[in-house]
């Protein structure tokens, strides 16, 4: 079973809308994952999880854009076909969620 952790902050505009769209392609895609919400409270919390900010998807513990280094308790931006954005696409998510289960 897959390990997919969203982690995020209750401050962040962007979580709710990011959630929405992880979910949706969990189901639409039929993926067998186990879905745990990371709620990141503090720069130290943020430390210790390695957070990239607000929202983060980690799939079996690798960031969904392979960020993984240092941590950040901020609002994250996304680099969605050249545009940044706080929140990624569904398309996004979903293309680079396969990528990292067939790897």
């Amino acid at each position: 079973m897959t390990k997919i952790e969203f982690l995020y902050f209750e401050g962040c505009p962007s979580y709710k809308s990011t959630l929405l769209y992880l979910k949706e392609v969990i189901e639409e895609e039929k993926i067998d994952a186990n879905l745990e919400l990371v709620l990141v409270e503090s720069p130290e919390d943020a430390q210790q999880v390695g957070f990239q900010g607000s929202p983060s998807i980690k799939i079996n513990g690798i960031d969904l854009e392979d960020k993984n280094d240092g941590f950040g308790f901020n609002c994250r931006l996304y680099s969605v076909d050249g545009e940044l954005t706080g929140i990624p696409s569904k398309e996004f998510i979903k293309e680079r969620l396969l990528s990292k289960l067939e790897s």
